[in-house]
């Protein structure tokens, strides 16, 4: 079966803005999209109401969907664009909607006046959740938001696309992931820059002052565990350009700067088989929170 680019749709302005940015990737793949729709069932009493009767429930699984298909096909002639309407809790239906697509997206709201976005809770627990890579689009997001400014100071869709930046823990190189970034960027013909972000351990740290040549040799380390990392990804894609960074300090404070200036900004969540269910990292939390660009959250063991 051919896997979707999918796309969760409730006709508000950051779904539209996931809506676009999931049509332009899903060309970018040679793949279909579609479009899902998820209405969640209310309490007969209130099912009679007004404004929750048959014509809005009418309005909400049937008119967002082929209106937002419509807009789509005419701004993206030859796109494979299919709609589909599902009921249940959104977090559950989205997150199983996943299993069968090549990526999820979701759209988020950007707080007013500041670059990011705020992920609520739906959004959360399906990353949380999701077998598949889940991608968060903020409201607003345009397609020259993802690409250098032209020659003459213009934001432009035909200038060449921003970096894609990969957050990596050395510490757990999980193929997928990384795999996942390569691919990004060669299919946007664009550069990777890869941010491993470290802390010293306590026991280097704790209530000792800062030693430079200690942290000149934790560092080293650092960035030669990094490109050992990247190596064969290097001998795989041997036409990428790779910029390799190991700042000191917080790994999401960095992931969020460098996402300035990425078109796509890709992290990691570990699939984690506990009693107390799935999360989202404290890194990833940060990035899914803060970033400016589209973030690519992608699961792996």
């Amino acid at each position: 079966m051919t896997r979707t680019v999918t796309v969760g749709l409730d006709g508000s302005a950051e779904s539209r803005a996931a809506a676009e940015w999931a049509a332009r990737e899903a060309r970018l793949l040679g793949l279909p999209l579609k479009l899902v729709q998820v209405w969640e069932p209310v309490p007969a009493p209130m099912a009679q109401a007004p404004l929750l009767g048959a014509e809005t429930q009418q309005y909400w699984t049937e008119r967002i969907p082929r209106e937002t298909g419509e807009g789509i096909r005419l701004r993206h002639p030859g796109l494979d664009v299919t709609t589909e309407q599902l009921s249940g809790p959104p977090a559950d239906v989205l997150a199983s909607a996943a299993k069968d697509a090549e990526l999820l997206v979701l759209g988020s709201r950007g707080p007013g006046g500041v670059g990011g976005f705020m992920v609520g809770s739906v959004g959360l627990s399906v990353v949380a959740h999701a077998d598949r890579p889940v991608v968060f689009v903020r409201a607003g997001e345009q397609a020259a938001d993802e690409h250098a400014i032209d020659p003459l100071g213009i934001p432009s869709a035909a200038a060449p696309f921003r970096p894609v930046v990969l957050g990596l823990d050395i510490e757990s190189p999980d193929d997928e992931l990384i795999g996942f970034a390569f691919a990004a960027a060669a299919r946007r013909g664009t550069s990777l820059r890869v941010v491993h972000g470290w802390n010293p351990a306590a026991y280097y740290a704790y209530g000792l002052p800062v030693d430079l040549e200690v942290q000149e040799a934790l560092a080293q380390r650092e960035s030669t565990a990094l490109t050992e990392a990247l190596r064969p990804w290097r001998e795989k894609f041997p036409e990428a350009e790779v910029t390799e960074e190991c700042p000191y300090g917080t790994p999401g404070n960095h992931l969020v700067d460098a996402s300035r200036e990425a078109s796509l900004v890709v992290v990691g969540r570990r699939v984690r088989r506990v009693p107390l269910g799935a999360r989202v990292g404290s890194v990833t939390h940060a990035v899914l929170h803060h970033s400016t660009a589209p973030v690519a959250v992608v699961p792996h063991d």
